[in-house]
């Protein structure tokens, strides 16, 4: 008898990087979803498209080189490290680094661009060519550009020919030093390049070309050739301004598009920045839209319909820790497609290996810490670049809770500031307190209380701003860290042993027994418990802890106020009951509360002061009932 397939073992939702998923993975067809940036790229309206590691942006680059995604011709250009290091090097005597990249960026897209319009004039218009294509003929062939190369090789010969000023030019009639001898190497390849992009120009308006979006370059991946230097700079920002003199240049026959990394493009820094925010789109995801990522790739990996309950009932549990199982999962990743994808096939990974036939509880929270894991090293090598330190200050918030008050921040990091600011001297100015906090907002792992809730960084929030104090770090990286509760508590766990020495006196807190004290005692010290505990929970209320933190102490007074009243129940039920460790223990842990509260920031709040003083006052209370000391805990 054949076994019935098992549904979790067909469940996939797709591959963690776009190029992979187009050829083994689930992005084609009914899968990729044509978000608003997606629209705005195919539209022409935006160039410039920005997003996050694992936002999409590769999967929209791949989707408008596809034959259905986009009408005309593409033009795909992913540098590598070799043509990076072609163009970090380039320099020309005479202009700026950036300009010197823009150069070399505009001679690629115009050769690009010529072998285009030789191709589609012998396609469209017949064999008879028209002059201006037997010019850009001319030239491909006299400067070796007619052969299918790397874009290596065609930036290895643009820079000779730009360096030397000897570019085959002679098939636009015009000679190699174009009347420019005794001008700079940047005024003579800027001449030569003109004399380029103008014969170019003049074979898309002789062929009528110039009407329509026909060609779209396509540029990707520059993170791969990205470092830290001016000349990386200098290589992207030659890219962006090349882009806006090709559209400017060729009219509505080219366009270029690209895709840029938020963290590159946020430490760009040069004049004609201010020109480029028309073309600007971040990538944003919201919740619903990742949710129906997420039920699109399910079925199309079940080759099924799906429904939404379906999904989140069926093959997921309906909920995971009392919440909504999709909205337990989408608050615990960072709101890129990527993560979400990831989270989605580790939960399925963990079930199916487990043998199971649907994904339980259990096996989402198992996931729920190998993928905190995964993303805090992920968030590390992300920014490895812009932020090498990173890993360094995630050591900051390890077993400690996620609320991070502002003043137990500056106090965890100061030990550790003048070695953090030696050891990347580099990065000392952002190696501050408020240097850290911007850090570690802008890359999405702390979030800042506003209002009645908790932002995290999407691009066009604004950094911390003086007089915020409250932080949280991100529900994605609290597995990791230890950090599951809003604040750091030790519990409280008093014991119930029968007979303990306080002192050189022997209690035994007994039903009937009146060796130490009697049972009116007993329940007066009780008493004593019970009423320190209520005053500080009225206390509480009034206080100004962040929320979370204010319910997660409130749950641990109570644990102490509900473990007095069990024992006065033990009492009056004949049960022998430590009433002194009781209240020992209850002192203890309220005075440890008030040194915790004040390293997480709380020191100047009443609340912390109420619980040192009832602490003391248990203390003396607990003290008078051995004859060590007088007085109770009766503070209004």
């Amino acid at each position: 008898m054949e076994h019935e397939p098992n549904p979790i073992s067909d469940l996939f939702f797709g591959r963690d990087d776009a190029e992979n998923d187009l050829t083994a993975g689930l992005l084609n067809g009914t899968v990729f979803r044509p978000t608003y940036a997606y629209r705005q790229a195919l539209s022409g309206r935006t160039s410039l498209i920005i997003g996050r590691k694992g936002a999409g942006k590769s999967a929209i680059c791949r989707r408008l080189a596809t034959p259905n995604g986009h009408p005309g011709t593409t033009v795909l250009i992913t540098p590598d490290d070799t043509a990076g290091d072609e163009i970090r090097r380039f320099e020309l005597q005479g202009v700026s680094g950036d300009t010197a990249k823009s150069l070399i960026w505009r001679y690629v897209f115009a050769v690009h661009a010529a072998r285009y319009l030789c191709e589609h004039a012998r396609a469209a218009h017949g064999r008879r060519a028209r002059t201006s294509v037997r010019a850009l003929r001319g030239f491909l062939e006299a400067n070796g550009e007619t052969g299918e190369e790397r874009l290596y090789d065609r930036l290895r010969r643009g820079v000779r020919g730009l360096q030397s000023a000897n570019l085959a030019l002679r098939a636009f009639g015009i000679e190699a030093e174009v009347g420019l001898n005794d001008a700079s190497e940047g005024a003579r390849a800027s001449r030569q390049l003109e004399v380029l992009e103008n014969g170019v120009a003049a074979a898309f308006a002789e062929l009528g070309c110039a009407g329509a979006h026909t060609l779209l370059f396509l540029v990707d991946q520059l993170e791969q050739v990205w470092t830290i230097d001016p000349d990386s700079h200098a290589l992207v920002t030659g890219l962006l301004l090349a882009s806006k003199q090709v559209t400017g240049r060729y009219g509505s026959a080219v366009r270029c598009t690209l895709f840029l990394r938020a963290d590159i493009y946020d430490t760009l820094s040069f004049g004609d920045a201010d020109k480029f925010h028309s073309d600007e789109l971040r990538i944003t995801w919201t919740q619903e839209e990742l949710a129906d990522l997420a039920l699109a790739r399910a079925a199309a990996s079940l080759k099924k319909e799906l429904t939404s309950e379906q999904l989140w009932g069926q093959l997921f549990p309906s909920t995971v820790s009392g919440e909504p199982t999709d909205e337990y999962l989408f608050r615990r990743a960072l709101p890129r497609p990527r993560d979400t994808i990831q989270f989605l096939n580790v939960c399925q990974g963990v079930a199916d290996q487990r043998g199971h036939r649907r994904i339980t509880e259990e096996d989402v929270l198992t996931a729920t810490g190998q993928f905190s894991r995964w993303k805090l090293t992920d968030l590390a090598r992300e920014y490895s670049v812009t932020h090498p330190f990173l890993s360094r200050l995630f050591l900051l918030f390890e077993n400690y809770g996620y609320v991070v008050m502002l003043p137990a921040l500056a106090t965890r990091f100061e030990p550790h500031r003048e070695r953090l600011q030696q050891d990347f001297a580099d990065y000392a100015e952002s190696l501050t307190t408020q240097g850290v906090l911007d850090v570690l907002f802008g890359i999405g792992f702390l979030g800042v209380k506003r209002g009645h809730k908790v932002v995290y960084s999407d691009g066009v929030q604004i950094p911390p701003q003086p007089g915020e104090v409250e932080f949280h770090v991100h529900p994605c990286f609290r597995p990791a860290l230890g950090g599951l509760g809003p604040v750091d508590l030790t519990p409280y766990s008093p014991s119930r042993n029968r007979n303990i020495y306080v002192g050189n006196a022997l209690v035994q807190a007994a039903t009937g027994s009146d060796l130490s004290f009697g049972i009116s005692r007993s329940s007066q010290l009780l008493d004593d418990v019970v009423r320190a505990c209520e005053r500080l929970l009225r206390q509480l209320m009034r206080a100004g802890l962040p929320n979370d933190m204010r319910a997660e102490v409130q749950a641990r007074i109570g644990h102490v106020l509900d473990g007095a009243r069990r024992a006065h129940e033990d009492l009056r039920n004949g049960v022998p009951v430590d009433v002194t460790d009781h209240v020992l223990a209850a002192s203890d842990f309220l005075g440890n509360l008030a040194t915790q509260l004040g390293e997480h920031g709380i020191r100047e709040e009443p609340i912390t002061r109420r619980l040192e003083d009832e602490a003391r006052a248990l203390i003396r209370s607990a003290g008078g009932a051995v004859g060590g000391g007088s007085g109770s805990a009766s503070a209004p």
